[in-house]
């Protein structure tokens, strides 16, 4: 058997951590690519804080959803 795992990421390797635009309930987070496990616990702690409505640690615009 073989398998493989898709590994999503996007054009500019940067993954998308935010909220949707105009969906308060909608926090996205994916295109971690091959790091996805490694900044699971990071993004994590980000999402958390987006939904508590708290301001994270990091400055999150270079991972818009807008940013396309």
């Amino acid at each position: 058997r073989e398998w493989m795992g898709f590994r999503p990421s996007l054009p500019d390797s940067v993954p998308v951590i935010g909220g949707a635009p105009g969906k308060r309930s909608v926090v996205y987070a994916f295109g971690h690519g091959h790091l996805g496990l490694t900044q699971a616990a990071a993004t994590g702690r980000l999402i958390r804080d987006l939904v508590l409505g708290q301001t994270p640690p990091i400055d999150l615009a270079p991972f818009s959803p807008q940013r396309f």
